[in-house]
């Protein structure tokens, strides 16, 4: 008897030591790495002001693998109309950059490569690098940038006599964006203003020409909607598609999910 009840007391003291000998465990360490994506549709994909679906709707998602070094890889797509790439139905975009906040500023950088499959084998493809800053200043969020995209077969507009026949062009985008939100009111509104510089296909053989956009933003969990004015300065008539001018000012419409 005696026996048995200092085993049950060892079994006992065993049972109460050991999730104290497990909290004393050391916890794993958390990866560096995370991965999200996100899967939205959009009533009309534009393009730095001008409409890639024929200002029909489209389906695009993507995925980004992060290090918290600031290095990330990232892949987006978005369905388009055949008018884009000679024929292809895809725009899937492969990026890989840099990320980092100096003094509150935070500064990305990187490279991003255009692929549109099933163009038939028409130069359509282009890389383009990218740098921009961010910074708040209380409520409202600023940011400028810009991508550079150097003289490359993918941007030629040959076909247009106004760039002078030539079978690679280069092409500058500036812009900038204010953002914030009332208070009170769940709903951030972001501003974008943008300049295209340099004749290729993505100014449908102009000089330059300007966009611009007003959103609005709602996320609720893993949800998001907005809804956007976009517009740009072309001139009636100098970007008409299928009959449609795919520049004139719209409502875009998006409903999103985060994972």
């Amino acid at each position: 008897m005696r026996t048995t009840l200092i085993g049950l007391s060892i079994l006992a003291a065993m049972s109460v030591a050991a999730p104290a000998l497990a909290d004393d465990a050391p916890a794993a360490p958390a990866s560096p790495w995370t991965i999200n994506g996100t899967a939205s549709v959009v009533s009309d994909y534009r393009f730095r002001g001008v409409s890639q679906t024929d200002k029909r709707f489209a389906v695009q998602g993507s995925f980004t693998l992060s290090h918290a070094s600031g290095f990330y890889l990232s892949v987006w797509g978005s369905s388009i109309d055949d008018y884009v790439a000679a024929g292809g139905d895809q725009e899937i975009d492969l990026i890989g950059g840099y990320k980092t906040t100096l003094s509150g500023t935070t500064i990305d950088s990187g490279f991003l490569y255009y692929y549109y499959p099933g163009s038939g084998g028409a130069n359509t493809d282009f890389f383009e690098p990218y740098l921009n800053a961010s910074h708040t200043f209380g409520p409202v969020g600023t940011k400028v940038g810009l991508n550079y995209a150097w003289s490359q077969k993918g941007q030629s507009c040959s076909y247009d006599p106004r760039c002078g026949g030539k079978a690679k062009e280069d092409s500058l985008y500036t812009y900038g964006e204010l953002s914030g939100a009332i208070p009170g009111v769940p709903l951030t509104f972001t501003g974008h203003l943008g300049e295209s510089w340099g004749r290729s296909y993505l100014t449908n053989g102009l000089k330059n020409y300007t966009d611009w956009s007003l959103t609005a933003a709602y996320t609720w969990k893993a949800l998001s909607f907005s809804v956007a004015y976009v517009d740009t300065d072309f001139k009636k008539g100098e970007f008409v598609v299928n009959g449609r001018n795919e520049v004139s000012g719209g409502v875009v419409a998006t409903v999103g999910v985060a994972f």
